[in-house]
């Protein structure tokens, strides 16, 4: 099994949505992690310590599957990586998953 580094490229608030779905309005950004933030699935079905449940979810296919020797190629430009995201559709959150030579 390969560890895999998990990296938040992007957060984005869509505001129109908030302002009109959630109760706590517009400016409520996902507050789980920062850009450029990093984590290390290291095997197992468990979560990186500080991870989103709801995001661990949606991510958790992708891990597990880099982590066997997956590839994602030809959709993505490199073996052994993936960009996901999770699937908050006010809130979402994109990562960049890289399986990592122990």
């Amino acid at each position: 099994m390969k560890i895999v580094r998990i990296t938040v490229l992007r957060k984005q608030l869509y505001r129109d949505f908030a302002e009109e779905y959630l109760t706590d309005g517009s400016d409520v950004e996902c507050d789980f992690y920062e850009v450029g933030q990093t984590f290390l699935y290291t095997g197992g079905a468990e979560m990186p310590l500080g991870f989103c449940p709801w995001a661990w979810i949606d991510v958790y296919r992708s891990v597990s599957a880099l982590s066997s020797g997956a590839s994602y190629t030809p959709w993505q430009k490199r073996g052994g990586m993936s960009v996901v995201c999770c699937t908050d559709g006010i809130r979402p959150v994109t990562f960049l998953l890289e399986a990592v030579d122990d």
